[in-house]
């Protein structure tokens, strides 16, 4: 059973865990399912998307009840009007503060496509130093930060935080393999480190303010506590 975390006449949000796919995809085959299919089965009607979350992030996820609220919920997105709120923990001891502005190429299957506008802000809650040595240092470092991507690009906040060689931990296609594995294999953590917090929006229909959270998955949470991190959190959570 999906978490339903809000619903109303037009929408309904669920709780992603990691690794679940949001919809079929030619890339994923072998996958038999789908948060688009569970969630028709387990409520009994048709769902339509409005964004999406790759398979590794988890958090909010919100889908249509109708090809009209979807279209409405699609033009916001695509306008800037949904303010997306996501956090990570991330290699190495991240800027206080930042925003990254830099274009995103598409994925190999559609390089002719000119790069498209990024932009990701943002902040560092809390560091943390373990006497795991990875890679030619003694050490590791690592940073809860809190995110707010002003754009929506297919792997945006992943691409950025690689940009910058902040590595989202847990990440395999754009993270450091060295440390995914030592979270692997020292602090037995195998999932993404991304967590889809918050979303925010004007209701289209209602035009009334919309604020849809969901508390990060237990594997994550755990770190946070393991890291002390927890008050830095309750600040900001």
């Amino acid at each position: 059973m999906l978490e339903v975390i809000y619903e109303d006449a037009q929408y309904v949000a669920i709780h992603k865990p990691n690794g679940l796919l949001v919809h079929r995809t030619r890339i994923a085959e072998e996958k038999k399912e789908f948060a688009l299919q569970l969630l028709r089965d387990q409520l009994g009607y048709h769902l339509y998307t409005v964004h999406r979350l790759d398979r590794g992030t988890s958090g909010v996820l919100l889908f249509a009840k109708s090809p009209e609220a979807a279209a409405c919920m699609v033009k916001a997105f695509d306008e800037r009007q949904v303010e997306k709120t996501y956090y990570a923990i991330v290699r190495g001891y991240t800027a206080t503060a930042e925003t990254i502005d830099s274009p995103i190429r598409p994925d190999k299957d559609h390089q002719h496509k000119a790069p498209q506008e990024a932009v990701t802000h943002y902040e560092r809650l809390a560091t943390v130093e373990l006497p795991e040595p990875v890679g030619r240092y003694a050490t590791a470092r690592y940073s809860l930060v809190k995110v707010k991507p002003e754009t929506g690009r297919m792997h945006q906040i992943r691409k950025h935080f690689a940009h910058i060689r902040h590595y989202i931990v847990g990440d395999k296609r754009h993270g450091d393999w060295r440390h995914n594995q030592m979270f692997r294999e020292k602090l037995d953590s195998p999932y993404m480190l991304l967590h889809s917090a918050e979303l925010r929006f004007l209701h289209p229909y209602t035009q009334q303010p919309v604020t849809i959270k969901t508390a990060m998955p237990e594997n994550m949470q755990r770190l946070c506590r393991q890291f002390n991190w927890t008050e830095a959190l309750t600040e900001h959570f």
